[in-house]
């Protein structure tokens, strides 16, 4: 059988990691991003095509002649204005859509996020969980998922996975002022009191779900993915510190008056972290996964603490030639502005 398979934002974090996934199956993969190719051990053995997904055309030449589509691209909540977000993330979706459909790709499968919940009020939560969404990125995956739909009933395969903040080997972008901040042997502030649990995901984990969506037999589905064994930011990130025999201490900042400060600096362009980033935060979120392991057969293999731990341990192998690569993906640090002069304090 034929598998050949295209990654949208192909070169980015998630995309990377797809592409060492696929290639260990056999497939044929091409990267589709607008970025270079920067993972050294994948060059030479993708196929990697310079393009914008909201450019027709070239979404259209990237999936002609293609079996699978993983639809990864994505403009995060750092993009900041609407219509950053929204032009990627809705209009590019839909590019991507019409020209799976005009290609009859076998299976497509769209990242979406558990962002679509917004700050959570019913534990788990689940694929049937009202959607409300925080800021623009979540009210734009809520758009992409009905657009995806909408395609699965005009005839074209998809399904949808809502993974949990997903972390692993090369991830920077949020997480690199924590790293940082454990390496230098400084305080590690985090809103609220951390005593709240918050699940997240272990990149290995994600691509297998993924994988799954992309191959099982269901149609249409969603599917909520994320740690099987997690608990609270202070007990996570304290590990972290135990392990590696940083100095570093936890330190709580109240919540509300926190948050008001994020939103201003948020507002004048002063902190990358959006809405999502600090009114989810400092309260319990975690998902339901019993869909994915029930229809998927999926299991999540690395714990909170696990996935922690990895990627820091990464972040301080090649701190050196990561520090100064600044950018708006998770594999490059972010500009944090007021925040790491604050932190330095």
């Amino acid at each position: 059988m034929s598998k050949n398979v295209v990654i949208t934002g192909g070169t980015g974090f998630l995309g990377v990691h797809l592409a060492r996934r696929f290639l260990k199956e056999n497939y044929k993969v091409t990267l589709f991003d607008l970025a270079p190719l920067d993972a050294q051990d994948l060059i030479g053995k993708v196929t990697v095509m310079s393009g914008d997904i909201r450019d027709k055309k070239a979404v259209a030449k990237a999936l002609e002649h293609k079996d699978f589509v993983v639809h990864a691209a994505a403009a995060l909540p750092i993009q900041v204005t609407k219509q950053a977000i929204y032009s990627v993330n809705i209009d590019g979706t839909k590019n991507v859509l019409d020209a799976a459909l005009k290609y009859k790709v076998k299976r497509l499968v769209f990242i979406s996020s558990t962002a679509v919940y917004g700050v959570p009020k019913y534990l788990p939560e689940v694929e049937e969980t009202p959607l409300d969404p925080v800021g623009y990125y979540g009210i734009s995956k809520v758009e992409a998922e009905k657009l995806c739909l909408s395609y699965q009933k005009k005839g074209l395969e998809i399904n949808i996975i809502r993974p949990k903040t997903f972390l692993g080997t090369e991830r920077l972008g949020v997480f690199e002022l924590w790293f940082e901040a454990i390496y230098a042997n400084r305080r590690v502030f985090i809103l609220g009191d951390g005593n709240n649990q918050y699940q997240l995901l272990a990149v290995s984990d994600v691509v297998d779900a993924i994988h799954k969506a992309l191959t099982c037999k269901k149609n249409g589905e969603i599917f909520n993915v994320g740690a099987k064994e997690f608990g609270t930011w202070r007990s996570d990130i304290g590990y972290i510190i135990k392990q590696t025999k940083s100095k570093s201490k936890i330190t709580s900042l109240p919540s509300l008056p926190s948050q008001i400060i994020l939103e201003i600096l948020e507002k004048l362009n002063l902190s990358p972290l959006s809405a999502w980033h600090y009114k989810t935060m400092p309260v319990d979120s975690y998902v339901s996964i019993e869909k994915a392991e029930k229809i998927l057969n999926w299991q999540p293999k690395k714990s909170n603490k696990e996935l922690f731990l990895e990627s820091y341990l990464w972040y301080k192998e090649h701190r050196n030639e990561t520090l100064h690569r600044v950018g708006k993906t998770h594999r490059v640090g972010w500009n944090f502005k007021l925040l790491n002069l604050i932190s330095r304090l």
